[in-house]
């Protein structure tokens, strides 16, 4: 049975909901997101909470209930309160810097790295090595962020490369390590 999908989603004050036809539309102070939701489950309002309910009984509609229950916070949530995510760029040379629409990385390679930034994320970078990704979309902010990790992922032996900055990297000794 889902759990997830059994909690009700409490929704936050200066936040408006609305569910008309399949369709969960919800603002808040940072923005306005909509979504269609899955026909095997439907949204019940009431008493300032969310529940979302199944509308037949089998394994993949409740796994079904559980994800759109994620989906629908994560939603209420950004509007809300908005999320971050901070990224780290280690080693000599190595720095980010912002110029119009677009993230300007030098990674080690030669040539710098052009990234275009999405809409509706918000880039800030300090110290030229962290970058900071802020949106309303959870879902395009995770993205953003791995995308900027692809473009050099962090190596074993030195720690050099982009980062997640609650991320450990795990160490190797080198040829004459022990």
């Amino acid at each position: 049975m889902s759990r997830v999908g059994k909690k009700p989603i409490p929704i936050p004050d200066k936040t408006k909901i609305s569910y008309n036809d399949k369709i969960f539309s919800v603002q808040g102070e940072k923005g306005s997101m909509t979504r269609i939701i899955h026909d095997s489950v439907d949204l019940n309002i009431e008493d300032n909470l969310i529940h979302v309910t199944l509308n037949k009984e089998d394994k993949n509609t409740r796994a079904i209930q559980g994800l759109t229950r994620s989906l629908v916070f994560n939603m209420v949530t950004g509007v809300s309160k908005g999320f971050e995510r901070v990224l780290e760029i280690n080693g000599i040379g190595y720095r980010a810097e912002t110029s119009g629409n677009n993230i300007v990385f030098n990674l080690g390679y030669s040539h710098p790295i052009n990234f275009d930034i999405p809409e509706g994320i918000a880039v800030s970078i300090d110290k030229n090595n962290v970058v900071r990704l802020s949106g309303i979309d959870k879902e395009k902010l995770g993205h953003t962020a791995a995308s900027i990790r692809r473009l050099r992922p962090p190596e074993p032996y030195k720690g050099k490369g982009v980062k997640y900055a609650e991320e450990h990297i795990q160490r190797k000794a080198g040829k004459t390590g022990k």
